[in-house]
């Protein structure tokens, strides 16, 4: 949904760089692997030594395709590699190795949710690069160091159309897209080592006006600071054009301490980058069976995974779209809910106590010792055999994620949780409570709701918390005539 912003309207694109999952580089054999000391994984081709020339790297084409299908973009049959020309100290060759006029990925579509709107987030381009080297400023006694182990990383730099309105619409989309890349294997989507970075193109302007002045906000690598970057962004916009001030266009740097942007360069046009083709590459030629062999082997994507669930299952469409948040929390939601028979319970278990677990240690769900097979014993042991309630499971669960190797069973025990199953015993213990208690007897009979909870309370007393409390209930009222 559009919403105005002192009155103004917030125009946002993004452009994110994906680092593609290939165990070598774009262009040449070296590693791509994150932590080596500096300058030790840059081959020749990185150094654009002399008589060096690039190779294109299959497995980041094949990555590129996957991307284009699940987005329902057009795959071009040919496309042309360009060299973007422009001199930074870790840009070895003085230029990059990208696309330009014709890329790889054409168009394309991403659903996002905000605020329970749903919106559709269009796609200019995807296109293939190598990232440039790395700069380096501390520990250098006041020298700057250059680490080129980045030089030649492939690059999947994905361009939205300026469609969002605000920094939630940006935010729900860059995690969209995370989901998304990561899903389909063709990124680790980990923000922290850089594999996924946004620059957001941010505007503002009065409703119905042309476009305004857009400003970059550089490799934001968090969407708290994607968040942040934007919100400040449209405040100083707006203040510098209601100080009847003009809005630059520039490339500027988000501070993450001060919570501001800072203008680092004006920004640059397609023109000021001379681009052309490169020479030494031919163009990228996708034949039509190639792209049907990359369809074939693509996984179920997230809305129509989440769909199946919701239709198959009986999910609330809510409930499913938080079971399809990523490709190993859906296979554990799917483990649990076929070995327990119930899928609304093993949603629940997964949303609720698992999630809690989740996110208070900072781990991902494949990265959890508790098997789903023992998750699901615990929830039947909830809601078919009945012999454990839902509040005592939630402690039996808690142990079990510490010890992932007890057993369910020996649990419950051990812990004195297990609700009493003998009907016999059961039916003793209601008849003792109800020739103790002969005052709350007559005033139940008498009309009075609290004195049947009551009588309930002393079952529960007398058989030390194990006694079941709706067959206690039930019971109680048999016996009460009620």
């Amino acid at each position: 949904m559009s919403s105005l912003v002192r009155g103004y309207e917030v125009v946002i694109g993004l452009e994110t760089h994906a680092q593609l999952s290939t165990a070598s580089k774009v262009f040449s054999g070296a590693s791509t692997a994150f932590g080596a000391a500096p300058n030790t994984q840059a081959c020749a081709v990185d150094l654009a030594l002399p008589g060096t020339l690039p190779v294109m790297n299959r497995g980041a084409v094949e990555r590129a395709i996957r991307f284009g299908l699940a987005v329902g973009a057009k795959v071009a049959p040919l496309s042309i590699f360009a060299r973007k020309n422009y001199f930074y100290p870790d840009l070895p060759k003085g230029y990059q190795i990208s696309q330009y006029e014709i890329p790889v990925v054409q168009g394309g579509t991403v659903e996002i949710v905000v605020d329970g709107h749903k919106k559709t987030v269009h796609l200019t381009r995807a296109h293939l690069e190598e990232d440039a080297g790395k700069s380096l400023h501390e520990d250098y006694h006041g020298q700057s160091g250059i680490d080129l182990n980045r030089a030649g990383t492939p690059l999947l730099e994905i361009v939205t159309e300026p469609d969002m309105r605000s920094a939630a619409e940006a935010v729900a989309y860059a995690k969209a897209l995370h989901t998304l890349v990561v899903w389909l294997g063709i990124c680790d989507g980990n923000m922290q080592e850089g594999s996924f970075r946004c620059d957001a193109n941010v505007s503002v302007r009065k409703p119905g006006q042309p476009f305004g002045t857009r400003r970059e906000i550089k490799n934001l690598n968090s969407f708290k600071f994607l968040q942040q970057a934007i919100d400040f962004e449209v405040q100083w916009q707006i203040d510098r054009v209601e100080d009847g001030l003009k809005v630059e266009q520039a490339t500027v740097l988000f501070n993450p301490d001060t919570g501001e942007t800072r203008a680092m360069r004006s920004k640059e046009d397609a023109h000021d980058y001379r681009y052309f083709p490169d020479p030494d590459l031919p163009p990228l030629v996708i034949a039509p069976d190639w792209i049907e062999r990359v369809k074939a082997a693509m996984p179920e994507l997230p809305g129509a995974m989440a769909a199946r669930f919701e239709r198959e299952d009986g999910l609330s469409a809510y409930d499913a779209s938080m079971m399809a948040q990523s490709l190993p929390f859906a296979r554990y939601y799917e483990a649990v809910r076929d070995a327990c028979g119930n899928a609304k319970q093993a949603a629940n278990w997964l949303m609720g106590e698992v999630s809690k677990r989740l996110n208070a240690e900072g781990r991902e769900i494949d990265k959890v010792a508790l098997k789903p097979t023992k998750l699901a014993t615990l929830i039947r042991r909830v809601t078919d055999d009945q012999a454990v309630s839902t509040a005592a499971a939630r402690g039996v669960f808690s142990e079990l994620w510490d010890e992932p190797d007890a057993d369910v069973d020996a649990v419950i025990d051990a812990k004195g949780v297990r609700q009493m199953n003998d009907a016999g015993a059961l039916e003793a213990i209601v008849d003792q409570v109800l020739a103790a208690n002969a005052k709350s007897v007559d005033e139940y009979r008498a009309g009075k709701d609290k004195a049947f909870n009551a009588l309930v309370g002393q079952v529960m007393k007398a058989s030390k918390g194990q006694a079941n409390p709706a067959q206690a209930g039930e019971l109680l009222k048999k016996k009460l005539g009620g």
